[in-house]
């Protein structure tokens, strides 16, 4: 899934992406009201991770406009206040379910599991890029029936190209949604990456699906 967290403690949103990423989930950060917005504006999440308390206005009012919008993605709100008050009007006001600080990424890691069981639109469908295969249920890809091994990251850069086949990413959308906020723009490990997933993916034989737009980015496209 692709995740937006909001939240304004930066150690405290880095360390929630840092897990999500780790279970391959593309993860986009925002610490205040009015970047989540324009986040929420310009692209699409399949569910919104968000605190209660920012800096800038109230997380509760945000979920009230992202329904107003009439995005029916799952939010799940955080929040160090556990009164049953508290709960009852974030759930009131669009909000699928409620997590009490300190965050166990586990527990949001289960939290969004059921979510997407009980949401249609999110239950994660095979995406077929020729004879391609990736499973986003089980984390993992085949090509001409044989199964490719890939690490972690490797799977994650494979579910954001695969999701906007035809499109070319750039490095700026790969390092910002498939790495974390230690990421160096000024390193080759992109490239590295992709040298990586391009041999498992584009084994000889098989035709070229990952290509390299000289100057822009990368793309999977079974018709080039």
């Amino acid at each position: 899934m692709r995740l937006l967290v909001v939240e304004d403690e930066e150690r405290l949103a880095s360390s929630i992406a840092r897990g999500l990423r780790q279970a391959s989930h593309a993860v986009d950060i925002a610490t205040r009201a009015q970047e989540a917005r324009k986040k929420i504006g310009s692209e699409t999440y399949d569910a919104v991770v968000l605190d209660v308390m920012l800096p800038d206005g109230s997380g509760l009012d945000l979920a009230r406009e992202i329904r107003a919008a009439g995005h029916h993605y799952p939010v799940l709100m955080m929040t160090a206040r556990d009164s049953v008050e508290d709960r009852v009007t974030g759930l009131d006001l669009g909000a699928d379910d409620y997590l009490v600080k300190p965050i166990a990424i586990d527990e949001l890691l289960a939290r969004l599991r059921a979510v997407a069981r009980r949401t249609p639109e999110l239950r994660p469908n095979i995406r077929v890029i020729g004879d391609l295969i990736v499973n986003p249920a089980a984390r993992n890809a085949q090509r001409g029936g044989r199964t490719i091994e890939l690490t972690t990251t490797e799977y994650a850069l494979l579910d954001f190209l695969s999701r906007r086949v035809g499109q070319v990413c750039t490095r700026l959308e790969i390092a910002n949604t498939v790495w974390d906020e230690h990421f160096d723009p000024l390193s080759n490990i992109i490239d590295v990456y992709i040298a990586r997933l391009r041999r498992k993916i584009d084994f000889p034989g098989a035709k070229p699906l990952l290509h390299t737009v000289r100057g822009t980015g990368y793309v999977i496209d079974p018709d080039r």
